[in-house]
């Protein structure tokens, strides 16, 4: 697969990623945990090197599972995880806080070990703590790079002036946010922040959460509890009747083409700069295998333009999160 660079330290990952955050559960299922290991092998065999996790993905099981799949390849690939929630150690539950700046070198060392690493290549900060200055989780990060126990200092949902005031502390290698053809904040201010200061745009949810990949409709039904899906009101049914209309204007594209959706709408993100690396997550490996192909589709400028075109003139219904969690987003 064709490789992309990420930061001023020019971290070297695959042009498609893989997210992880699913394996352990969220959409509805409970995977099998040796089949997730196996699939974790079978990405790396189809060329990705750049795979994604967060202690809180599982309540810490996610990580596991990462580390031990790639185990025998700590030297082929980049792993990147995040820090933000306080969990108890004992009981591997939220304790309903966020982490302070003294307290994320306690959180490095669980992450280490469940991964089974000596330094973690990408550290985000999953979510900014509005109750703390950013430049002091930045120092705590900046201390640990300074120790050899990380590589490379990322951003997750931050707005971009906090990226800004948090790079002139620890230069920032990547910044992970939302970011498709149906969710394009980060064209407002954070993309201009990244290409200026040299920083690396990974999007997550790349694909809408399965939307863009044309495989849900207005009959899909989601289990409460069980499917993160259910509390996002833009999967709500009336709400999926009109966005619908974005996946259709997708389709016929990638029909033009000979492609999936999927991969049409992961070409979209590859051209918008080089510096984007998207991280789609899926448990199938027919997914993995689709969405890696992506890497090799290379859009016409004319359809980059029907596709900016088209989500620029369909009114997408309903917020991509509740919104006591949107709140948390964007600080």
């Amino acid at each position: 697969m064709k490789t992309r660079t990420l930061g001023p330290n020019r971290l070297e990952v695959s042009a498609v990623g893989l997210g992880c955050m699913t394996m352990t559960g969220g959409y509805g299922q409970d995977p099998d945990r040796g089949e997730m290991l196996g699939l974790l092998r079978s990405a790396l065999d189809l060329g990705v090197t750049f795979f994604d996790t967060a202690e809180i993905y599982g309540l810490h099981a996610n990580e596991e599972l990462v580390g031990e799949g790639l185990a025998a390849d700590l030297d082929r690939v980049v792993i990147a995880t995040k820090f933000a929630n306080h969990i108890d150690p004992d009981t591997r539950r939220v304790t309903g806080r966020m982490l302070r700046p003294d307290e994320v070198a306690t959180a490095v060392e669980g992450s280490l070990t469940r991964l089974g690493v000596d330094a973690i290549d990408l550290y985000y900060q999953h979510r900014v703590n509005p109750d703390y200055p950013i430049e002091e989780f930045a120092g705590a990060v900046g201390d640990l790079i300074r120790a050899g126990k990380v590589k490379n200092y990322g951003m997750s949902e931050a707005a971009a002036d906090t990226i800004r005031r948090a790079h002139a502390v620890t230069p920032v290698a990547a910044v992970q946010s939302e970011y498709s053809l149906w969710w394009r904040r980060p064209e407002e201010g954070v993309l201009d922040a990244c290409r200026e200061l040299g920083i690396g745009f990974v999007p997550f949810s790349p694909l809408g959460k399965g939307f863009l990949t044309g495989t849900i409709d207005a009959s899909r039904t989601f289990e409460p509890g069980a499917d993160l899906r259910a509390s996002i009101p833009r999967f709500e049914p009336a709400a999926l009747e009109q966005n619908v209309a974005l996946v259709d204007g997708v389709r016929a594209i990638a029909s033009e083409r000979g492609a999936t959706p999927g991969q049409v709408a992961l070409a979209w993100l590859l051209t918008q700069e080089p510096w984007i690396v998207p991280i789609p997550g899926t448990t199938k490996l027919a997914r993995v295998e689709e969405n890696s192909a992506a890497a090799d589709l290379e859009l016409t400028a004319d359809e980059v333009a029907r596709l900016t075109a088209l989500s620029d003139s369909i009114e997408i219904v309903g917020g991509r999160y509740p919104d006591f969690l949107e709140a948390q987003t964007n600080l």
